[in-house]
């Protein structure tokens, strides 16, 4: 009898992980999968040999690919090199976001034979109202890089349009990082006066300047052990970023006025809307430290790239809006003219223009015409209300609420940008008497 062990099967080795694991030829058919897959998809061992991957988990008929979606066998069957992605999977009872890890199996002769892939499942799903949600491919990969880098300490320069959420962005990546359970500290650069900048970020000592009564703790400090997010780093005084990068290399900082060198353990996400080649060109930023900067970008595409969002986007934007969760679904004559802009504000804009129509609605259904977009709010004030609003004088604040008419409040509305109280002011009556013609 040969004392020779036997070797492992293939099931038996695919069991030893701790995800969903499934191994698929290059015409998409699963060959084996571990217990923890089944179960996940609730499919028994029988049923799921020879099925085609994209049939269990995404619950189609056809590649995933012909949705325009990131397929990772067809890369790496084109490549030989492992890739990892996110995706929108479905199981028996809900759909969920998973990551997927997907290596190549080789043959003798060094070809893709196969391609193991591991699952898992993203439990905590992002916030509504964050950059993260969406079903298109682009937003899908953008959760993935997101997702990747999130728990890794590398510094993380955000770039992107404004409105696109890079701040949202950032969140994400502290609160899914080993720093969760630290601060998460903001400096804007962009609002805040040049010479004021330095003493935010190092702090300072008593006396170090006029009117420096006390010792300030700056936002490095703050942020010690924890993350620190540099939005609009574009705007930083050439002097300020050579201090930034002594920070950075040497994990110290000094406050002004001050002798001591302090050590600080601080993650760094920066963000910039501008060109940072541009800038380099320009010599308005440092070329060292956008390099130091640089160590993992990620661009956050603009809405116009992800257009397939914007139903889901504009919905959650409705459940944060004081009588919006009521308008959801919207119909798809406003999901259609949403679809018809292309956002030069970005997100931030969407979230406007979806607050501003339910403000015009006042209780009722939101209407194609209420969607309104910048370049034609003229078009859309005279269409809704034809009339102007005659300015009331304070002599007739007071007055009973049927002088002023529920269009007329509407109106006033509009121009107010859907401030009650700028409205009333308008109209020379009660913030209570805008809010009862609205209820009407």
């Amino acid at each position: 009898m040969s004392n020779t062990p036997e070797k492992p099967s293939c099931e038996s080795l695919i069991s030893l992980f701790p995800d969903p694991f499934v191994v698929i030829d290059r015409n998409f058919h699963i060959v084996a999968a571990n217990q923890k897959y089944r179960d996940h998809y609730q499919v028994g061992s029988a049923d799921i040999v020879g099925k085609h991957c994209y049939e269990v988990s995404h619950r189609i008929d056809h590649p995933c690919s012909q949705n325009g979606e990131h397929c990772p066998l067809e890369e790496v069957v084109a490549t030989g090199k492992p890739t990892s992605v996110m995706h929108i999977h479905h199981t028996c009872e809900n759909e969920e976001r998973v990551q997927l890890s997907a290596a190549p199996i080789f043959d003798d002769a060094g070809n893709v034979l196969y391609m193991g892939e591991s699952i898992q499942p993203i439990t905590e799903e992002p916030e509504d109202d964050q950059v993260l949600l969406g079903r298109s491919k682009t937003a899908l990969r953008l959760m993935s890089i997101l997702y990747r880098v999130a728990p890794t300490s590398s510094t993380v320069l955000l770039l992107g349009e404004s409105g696109t959420g890079k701040d949202c962005a950032a969140r994400y990546i502290h609160q899914n990082s080993n720093r969760s359970n630290q601060n998460f500290v903001v400096i804007d650069c962009g609002v805040l006066a040049e010479n004021m900048i330095e003493s935010e970020l190092f702090g300072h000592e008593k006396g170090a300047f006029t009117g420096a009564d006390r010792k300030k703790i700056g936002l490095f400090e703050s942020a010690d052990k924890g993350t620190l997010f540099i939005d609009e780093i574009g705007e930083l005084p050439l002097q300020l970023q050579t201090k930034l990068l002594r920070a950075l290399e040497t994990g110290t900082i000094r406050r002004l006025g001050g002798n001591e060198y302090i050590k600080v353990d601080v993650r760094i996400i920066a963000a910039t809307n501008r060109d940072p080649q541009q800038m380099l060109k320009d010599k308005t930023f440092r070329e060292d430290l956008y390099y130091r900067l640089c160590a993992f970008p990620v661009n956050l595409p603009p809405l116009r790239e992800r257009k397939g969002d914007i139903p889901l986007l504009a919905e959650s934007f409705l459940k944060h809006i004081e009588e919006g969760e009521s308008q959801i679904p919207l119909s798809p004559e406003v999901i259609e003219r949403l679809l018809s802009y292309d956002y030069p504000g970005n997100i931030r804009e969407l979230r406007n223009i979806v607050e501003r129509a339910v403000i015009l609605a006042a209780g009722s259904p939101v209407q194609a015409d209420f969607i309104v977009f910048e370049h034609e709010s003229h078009i859309v004030q005279s269409h809704l209300v034809p009339e102007a609003i005659p300015h009331k004088s304070a002599s007739n604040r007071g007055s009973s609420s049927s002088r002023v008419s529920r269009d007329e409040v509407l109106r006033a509305l509009e121009l107010c940008g859907g401030h009650r109280q700028q409205a009333a002011q308008m109209l020379g009556v009660s913030e209570r008497t805008v809010y009862r013609h609205l209820k009407s």
